[in-house]
């Protein structure tokens, strides 16, 4: 009996211990399904009242009032997902106060008045300096005025005393007469010394638009930095000047040779040589834009053999012709520039620019094929290897120019050593496949060199100044007429070459100057002119060299590509290059030592790096 009623005990006290793990299971089951309940969405027939929806307490059907929490356990179903609470749509809750609303609305109004109030300031500096600008002219032309009134009245004074003169001239002695007249004269000579300068700045100043006045604001502060920031970018200067003087000396002596030819030697080599040094030294000295280069182009030498063709037929002197032609085109140039007739650029588009660049392109490697296919037609048809070993040479310049450029963007190396390889490496490869055609073995092959005279001369044994009076009064007025085309042409070719050197790709931060580079072509023109030199204007090949030569980049990952991310904007450079392009009249023996396929593989590199980005050949 004792172990029955003990197991019997056991038995009860085990039954009372389950009871509350089933009554527990029994909590959990209803809950669950309590939830699954509240998991369906509410109707859309009863939306959640705006009252109900308040996010600081809700109001319970019997009218009580439910906390935050509660609120958000009747609107929102229970989804566990991480163990996170997440409240399903289409009525959730913003937990957004009224006050935060309302703080929200008053920083939008205050932006809107910030907004406003910087608008008003710059539309109300912009009319001050409009009329500060609007006043200064008022004043010059005045002054203008008074000293136009002051030459009037001397010119009158002076007519009246030649009258006198006349009249009494029967009563007086010549003495009389000759002390009188030199009098006149030298009132004549004061007024004209004396004012003359006067009327002519205040004619150019009154013939300046505001235009060029930005232009020359924007840049004048610029003007010591753009010669003293070469020297803070050392490694990027020295090997830039040295690549870009062989990509100048490269279209100077190839137009050059052609020139000859087409003219009869009357501009050759030399010429272009003296021409694009000096036009280039000037334009660093005297332009807005110090990044755009200025060189012998395609259309320029079509424009001068047209000339030089015309003057044959028509049996005319060719360079009085020539000078008269330059001298109006500068007049015309200088002219467009002072008025801001830059600003008509505006309308060219995106795609104006890409095929222009385009064109300038394929005529730089249509230039260069043309030399290769040259050899191939004047070498032996039973020995070609001459023009096979030229084709070789200009290919391996070519791809080895262009291997190096990449070889920034590889894994070879640190970057330092890659930027060195990359900036001195056109360079090495040009001197390299020079020395290698001064062996021994590739003599035996005969490849043409760069044809240049012996010693500085210019075409003919001519001087340097122009006989400008070998032509008639009635043909100097007559070259306008061609000088309007050239004009247009030099307007095209510049602004067009400026304008992708401003592209905002570049990233430059100077500024850009339209106008003053209107101007500064323009008396370079007139300069060339006079001395008889092939005329420049700018160069889209050697102007978008230039500033990628001065460029640092960076890979960009997304787009595998590089980017520029700063430029230095120096006149040194472009002044260092032309003044060495100029100097190397001094050097023509060893000029001669180039080969010619090296200077057209020099042609495709510049064609086809300039293909670049170019949207229009991609499409």
């Amino acid at each position: 009996m004792t172990f029955t009623s003990g197991l019997d005990g056991y038995r009860e006290r085990r039954k009372l211990r389950s009871r509350p793990a089933s009554i527990s299971i029994i909590l959990a089951v209803l809950l669950t399904a309590q939830k699954v309940v509240l998991s369906f969405p509410v109707s859309p027939r009863n939306p959640p009242s705006r009252r109900s929806a308040d996010p600081v307490s809700i109001r319970t059907s019997n009218g009580g009032v439910a906390g935050r929490d509660r609120n958000i356990d009747a609107l929102c179903s229970f989804a566990t997902h991480g163990g996170r609470r997440r409240c399903r749509k289409p009525y959730q809750l913003s937990l957004k106060t009224k006050s935060t609303v309302e703080e929200e609305f008053q920083r939008s109004l205050l932006g809107e008045r910030i907004a406003n109030d910087i608008t008003a300031t710059t539309v109300k500096e912009e009319k001050e300096r409009i009329e500060v600008v609007e006043n200064q002219i008022v004043q010059e032309r005045e002054k203008l005025q008074e000293a136009v009134k002051e030459v009037k009245d001397a010119v009158q004074n002076i007519s009246q005393s030649t009258v006198n003169l006349v009249i009494s001239n029967s009563t007086k002695g010549n003495s009389t007469t000759v002390l009188e007249w030199s009098q006149s004269a030298m009132n004549v000579g004061v007024a004209f010394i004396m004012k003359g300068p006067k009327i002519f700045t205040r004619f150019a100043s009154l013939m300046a638009r505001s235009e060029i006045r930005r232009d020359y604001l924007r840049r004048r502060k610029h003007y010591a930095s753009d010669w003293t920031d070469a020297f803070k970018k050392k490694r990027i200067v020295v090997p830039a000047v040295m690549f870009l003087y062989f990509s100048c000396l490269a279209p100077a002596v190839s137009f050059g040779t052609i020139s000859s030819e087409i003219t009869k030697g009357s501009i050759g080599v030399v010429e272009f040589l003296l021409g694009s040094g000096l036009a280039g030294m000037l334009y660093s000295i005297l332009c807005g834009q110090p990044m755009a280069f200025l060189a012998p182009t395609g259309l320029t030498l079509a424009f001068i053999s047209g000339l030089f063709r015309f003057c044959t037929i028509r049996e005319l002197p060719f360079f009085p012709v020539y000078s008269w032609v330059g001298i109006w085109t500068s007049a015309f140039m200088t002219l467009l520039g002072l008025s801001g007739s830059s600003k008509l650029i505006r309308f060219c588009t995106t795609f104006t620019d890409e095929v222009f660049n385009g064109m300038l392109s394929v005529n730089f490697i249509y230039e260069a094929f043309s030399s290769l296919r040259r050899n191939f037609v004047n070498a032996d048809p039973m020995n070609l290897s001459m023009p096979f070993v030229a084709l070789s040479m200009a290919l391996g310049t070519f791809l080895t120019t262009m291997n190096v450029i990449k070889f920034e963007s590889s894994k070879f190396f640190n970057s330092k050593v890659r930027k060195v390889i990359k900036n001195f490496g056109p360079v090495s490869v040009i001197m390299l496949f020079t020395l290698l055609n001064l062996h021994p073995w590739a003599q035996k092959f005969n490849v043409p060199t760069l044809s240049v005279p012996d010693t500085f001369q210019l075409a003919g044994g001519r001087k340097f100044l122009v006989a400008l009076k070998g032509i008639p009064v009635k043909l100097r007025m007559l070259c306008a007429f061609p000088a309007l085309l050239l004009t247009c042409l030099f307007f095209m070719d510049q602004n067009i070459s400026v304008r992708l050197v401003n592209n905002p790709d570049n990233k430059l931060k100077k500024g850009e100057a339209y106008n003053l580079d209107m101007v500064a072509l323009g008396i370079i023109t007139g300069v060339l002119s006079v001395l008889g030199l092939p005329w420049m204007c700018g160069a889209t090949v050697q102007s978008m060299n230039h500033v990628r030569a001065m460029a640092e980049t960076k890979l960009n990952d997304e787009t595998n590509e590089m980017e520029i991310t700063q430029v230095t904007e120096t006149r040194l450079t472009g002044f260092v290059i032309h003044a060495m392009l100029a100097s190397t009249i001094l050097l023509l023996p060893l000029i001669k030592k180039i080969p010619i396929p090296v200077v057209s593989g020099v042609f495709l590199f510049l064609g086809r790096k300039l293909m670049t980005g170019n949207t229009f050949f991609k499409r």
